[in-house]
């Protein structure tokens, strides 16, 4: 052991030897191919979302005449095709699309403003490093064989470091509105194909073909989007290496910024960073936006609708009906889609920036990681026993980018299953006019089942190929093997599936707590809500219990890049998991189109049953959302805590400290509380949001059937003032996102900027363990609330009850209204009865809790998270990251 005094002359020679650690750093795959996997997957990626839109526009939306045999059938005159249902959807097809794209153009116009405002904001505050002058010792680098030591000057502002974080930002928030547009398009352009196919007078055929125009729609934006976020991300790596020298001896000085401190392979992804942060700025606007405009036309529609007027869902009497078909595109595609790009990018952003964060030569020589002895008064030599992950080259680093690389070959490979293997069959019931539909949503499942195993199969080769067999990762005791780090992506696919599939138990009518809730409406609406709110509230258990597995697991044995890993693992069956969500959306829509265009009615039957279905395995999706969410938080946690402590430890010598996040700091334990309360702030912000947006809907419905009651009658022929009530809900989402928003992104940077890192640290966990837990909860009853009223729908809940106090007429009494008596003798209520009035009510208030709130929070705790990485050295340079009003390091002397 060679003693500390030792590193404090002015003239050590010193010697690194890398030998003994070389056959531990090396790895078998070249730098070359994991550039080939990379740009292959990505190209691959959008080559294949170009082929399956192809395929989609091939359907047409021009009538045809049916063919002759069809026309003798005795069914055929009750469930004819005619010319004018396909121009009366045309019709209807337009209207939702430029409802659509005058909503993408104000919003992407909001977007592109708020990306030039807040780009500039960053360029300035990541500029600032506010650095005094001194004097180093990096016993970790070696300058010319000599100790690397020297004077740093003072420094202010390293506007190349801003200017580069900035453009990162830019092109993230971009490249999500990029990736969202492509998933709005296809989706509107998808959702009348999906009803000219579902009109097939092949009921087999039409099962297939309207469920693969829905689900290959869904794969042009989940392709699209992770080839583009991987291609993208990996073109501004290798842009900013020619700034930033991407050298792997970490030993050689030349790697190292001139104030001996700082790796410029660090420097390079802490500016990478900002990437990440321009795609969440983006999903939050997406999800509190689009999520207001969905719920606003949405409840709107059904309290002025179905609640006050009884009229059917997606009538075309009803002046929100278009509204709410456009805003189901808004919240749940481009919502989605931008949320699930930010969780791509900060995840691997926040694996990159731990990656490279090179632990100090005090915690390497504690922890026996390297060997140090002198050979003479002056002389020393350095044996690396275990070599630090970047010293493994390009090819190692890169491991984070190729589970996204290789998840792109894997689900395109289990789409096939959808379309081509295990497609679509029908079982007829007993009733010929009907047919069973339940394993639409097994087809869903397999889909992410497939994924799941074939990941954590292709992964084994891919960590043995990339990663060295023993690595060492910043804060992690002991070495972290090649298996550890399978293990961190191995627990996060399982745990993905296994709350995907726990999320579909509370929140599908194929199970009994859904059931429970649809039974529950016997005795009005607020025994609904109450069961409903108890279902959301136990649902947290065993997906809260999950992730905090994920959380054990990859921490302990990779530290905080395990749980980053972990976070990519959830996030490994991402295009899978996309095609999905948007597949729901695409079948809802076409059901809608195929209502108000007058379709017969089995056409609404196969759009019903692919969006029962869609319902379910969205509920799925959001479950992977917000686990991932969790994890990606904590991970982005992670690399701040990192790049604080490397960048608060000014002298990186022998005996020097880091900064130590400690729970019983007073200031870290207060903002716990402050942090816990955002979730529950911002939740009230949004329910508010929807509540006076679908207000003032109504109010214009009302105003509209008032003026023009005629409207009302069917066959008016009146069109009612669409237009207006599109106008209402986009004027509404970009006017009342804006509190939400302000909320997220100022909390860290306000706190930061006056009370110190230390109390960023103390909201930021606040804010992750409170707005995991309510997310779950609220998305999750919303999505019982939802399909408890489909139950009903179906006709499923059958009463002891069913008819009135009898009469002298009725001396059994009067049935109620819409309710049949079985063949038992208890009652059906479906329809239009009571039972069903109870259950619109509770998915009523269940919209705005599933659709704008739940989702958003997981940009709240994302969002709020890459904000205190990329912002963390303007933290640092202020008072030394103790804030303006120095209560970090103040106080920490009166906690024993």
């Amino acid at each position: 052991m060679v003693p500390a005094s030792f590193w404090n002359q002015t003239d050590v020679t010193l010697n690194w030897v890398a030998s003994n650690a070389t056959s531990n750093a090396s790895v078998s795959a070249s730098d070359a191919s994991a550039t080939i996997i990379i740009v292959v997957a990505a190209l691959t990626g959008i080559a294949f979302a170009c082929y399956q839109y192809w395929k989609v526009a091939q359907i047409s939306l021009d009538f045809k005449e049916a063919a002759s045999s069809d026309m003798h059938q005795p069914w055929f005159a009750d469930n004819m095709i005619k010319a004018e249902h396909h121009e009366k959807l045309q019709k209807i097809y337009e209207i939702v699309r430029e409802g659509a794209a005058s909503f993408l153009k104000a919003e992407y116009t909001l977007c592109f403003i708020f990306i030039a405002v807040f780009g500039v904001i960053v360029l300035i505050l990541t500029s600032f490093v506010n650095r005094d002058s001194g004097h180093f010792i990096n016993p970790r680098a070696v300058d010319h064989r000599h100790l690397y030591a020297g004077d740093v000057s003072s420094k202010s502002w390293d506007f190349e470091i801003g200017a580069l974080t900035a453009v990162a930002f830019v092109v993230g928030g971009v490249t999500s509105i990029v990736s969202g547009y492509i998933g709005m398009k296809v989706a509107v352009f998808a959702n009348a194909r999906c009803t000219v196919q579902a009109s097939n007078y092949d009921k087999d055929q039409a099962w297939v073909d309207s469920f693969n125009a829905a689900f290959m729609s869904g794969s042009v934006m989940g392709f699209s989007l992770c080839g583009l976020a991987l291609g993208v991300l990996f073109i501004l790596i290798n842009l900013f290496s020619l700034a930033f020298d991407m050298k792997f001896d970490v030993h050689d000085s030349s790697a190292w910024h001139n104030n001996g401190q700082t790796l410029k392979i660090t420097t390079l992804f802490e500016c990478i960073a900002g990437y990440g942060l321009g795609g969440s700025c983006i999903a939050l606007f997406g999800r509190v936006g689009g999520g207001i405009y969905t719920k606003a036309a949405d409840v709107g529609a059904d309290l002025a609708g179905k609640v006050v007027h009884g009229i059917p869902e997606d009538d075309p009497r009803n002046p929100a009906v278009i509204a709410d078909n456009v805003g189901d595109n808004v919240g749940d595609v481009a919502g989605m889609g931008s949320d699930l790009f930010g969780s791509f990018a900060e995840a691997t952003c926040a694996a990159l920036v731990i990656s490279t964060q090179y632990p100090s030569f005090e915690f390497l020589t504690n922890n026996d990681f390297i060997e140090c002895f002198t050979n003479g008064e002056h002389d020393a030599t350095c044996v690396s026993k275990i070599p630090f992950l970047v010293e493994s080259g390009f090819a190692a680093l890169m491991f984070p980018l190729l589970i996204s690389a290789v998840s792109i070959f894997v689900c395109m490979a289990t789409s096939f299953l959808a379309t081509h293997i295990f497609t679509v069959k029908v079982k007829p019931t007993t009733d010929d006019e009907e047919e069973e539909d339940a394993d639409v949503e097994g087809v869903l499942k397999v889909q992410l089942a497939v994924s799941c195993v074939l990941m954590l199969i292709v992964m084994i080769p891919m960590c043995i190929s990339f990663l060295p067999k023993h690595f060492v990762i910043q804060g992690v005791t002991n070495s972290v093997s090649r298996w550890d780090a399978y293990l961190c992506v191995a627990v996060g696919l399982v745990g993905g599936c296994a709350i995907g599939f726990i999320t579909e138990y509370y929140t599908s009518h194929s199970y009994q707590p859904v059931r429970d809730v649809a039974y529950s409406c016997e005795t009005g609406a607020a025994t609904n809500i109450i069961y409903g709110l108890a279902l959301g509230y136990k649902s947290c258990i065993l997906p809260i219990t999950i992730i905090a597995i994920n959380v054990f697991v990859a921490f302990k044995y990779a530290g905080m890049y395990g749980v980053a890993l972990s976070a990519l693992g959830f996030l490994g069956t991402l295009s899978t998991c996309l095609s999905i969500d948007v597949y729901g959306p695409v079948c809802d829509n076409a059901g809608g189109l195929a209502e108000m265009a007058g379709f017969p009615a089995y056409v609404r039957n196969k759009t019903d049953a692919l969006d029962a279905a869609g319902n379910t395995t969205a509920a799925i999706g959001k479950g992977f959302a917000i686990g991932s969410a969790a994890l990606v938080s904590l991970a982005l946690f992670g690399g701040f805590q990192a790049r604080v402590s490397g960048h608060l430890d000014q002298n990186p010598h022998i005996g020097s400290t880091s900064i130590v996040i400690d729970i019983l700091q007073p200031v870290t334990f207060a903002f716990l509380f402050i942090g816990a309360m955002l979730p529950y702030a911002f939740t009230a912000f949004t329910m508010k949001s929807v509540g006076e947006a679908a207000n003032e809907m109504v109010l214009e419905v009302a105003r509209q059937f008032t003026e023009r009651p005629d409207l009302l009658k069917e066959d008016s022929g009146l069109e009612p003032d669409y237009a207006r009530c599109i106008k209402i809900s986009t004027d509404a989402s970009l006017r009342e996102m804006i509190l939400p928003g302000l909320l997220v992104i100022l909390s860290p940077i306000l706190t930061g900027i006056f009370f110190g890192v230390e109390a960023v640290c103390g909201l930021l966990v606040g804010a992750l363990t409170s707005g995991v837990q309510l997310a779950i909860s609220q998305s999750n009853a919303g999505g019982a609330w939802d399909n408890a009223k489909k139950y009903v729908e179906k006709e499923q809940v059958v009463l002891e009850s069913g008819r009135e106090a009898a009469t002298d007429e009725e001396p059994k009494g009067k049935l109620m209204e819409c309710v049949k008596e079985s063949k038992d003798g208890r009652y059906i209520h479906g329809k239009g009865s009571e039972v069903h009035k109870g259950a619109v009510i509770g998915d009523t208030v269940g919209d705005p809790l599933k659709d704008t709130s739940g989702p958003a929070l997981n940009i709240l705790m994302k969002l709020m998270a890459i904000i205190s990485l990329v912002f963390a050295d303007f933290f640092c340079g202020i008072n030394n990251g103790q804030g303006l009003f120095e209560t970090s390091r103040r106080v920490t002397s009166m906690s024993a």
